[in-house]
């Protein structure tokens, strides 16, 4: 029998028996070493904006964390219809202290080449540099913000950063600003 919306009980019954299934929240998502390491993450847009953090954190297609949510929120109201989050280092870390002090080189090489795949694919990309002070905790970090803006160049990106640097020169973390500021370009040295 149907309801006045068209759903017979059957597909009632059905969707009560899957309910426990994860269902995705984002449709952009690539991982590697079992979800240790988070090369992508984000929602599909003809005009998405391409954010590029530290390291991840918990974020999950399934699941959200703060920062991912920040990042979400900004990409809507600076007019951008999706997101994609990408970082320096794709191993998995709540607090970057807890990484090691060496990159692992596979994850470090394939991490540069899932960002460029990314970028690649979009004319004149906007991207949001929201590494943070802590970029200064370890060197790959460093070297992988570098390695970036040299294979990027070529397709132009528009980089830019939310709100003033930091006292040392860096652009702001998304965990760390205020809605009312803006996106501004942003100079790499």
């Amino acid at each position: 029998m149907y309801d006045l919306f068209g759903i017979n009980d059957r597909a009632v019954t059905d969707a009560a028996e899957h309910a426990h299934l994860k269902v995705p929240m984002y449709d952009i998502y690539h991982s590697d070493q079992n979800d240790q390491w988070r090369y992508t993450l984000g929602r599909s847009g003809a005009r998405p904006l391409l954010v590029i953090g530290l390291n991840p954190s918990t974020a999950t297609q399934e699941k959200l964390d703060p920062t991912v949510t920040r990042v979400e929120k900004v990409a809507q109201q600076c007019g951008f219809d999706g997101f994609v989050m990408l970082n320096l280092y794709p191993v998995r870390a709540t607090y970057p202290k807890d990484l090691s002090s060496e990159a692992d080189p596979v994850a470090y090489e394939r991490n540069l080449e899932a960002i460029e795949k990314v970028v690649a694919q979009y004319p004149a990309p906007t991207i949001w540099a929201t590494w943070g002070g802590s970029i200064a905790k370890r060197p790959y970090f460093l070297q992988a913000r570098d390695a970036l803006h040299a294979r990027l160049t070529q397709y132009q990106p528009q980089w830019r950063r939310f709100g003033d640097l930091t006292a040392k020169g860096h652009p702001r973390h998304a965990s760390r600003l205020n809605y009312s500021w803006t996106l501004e370009p942003y100079e790499l040295a």
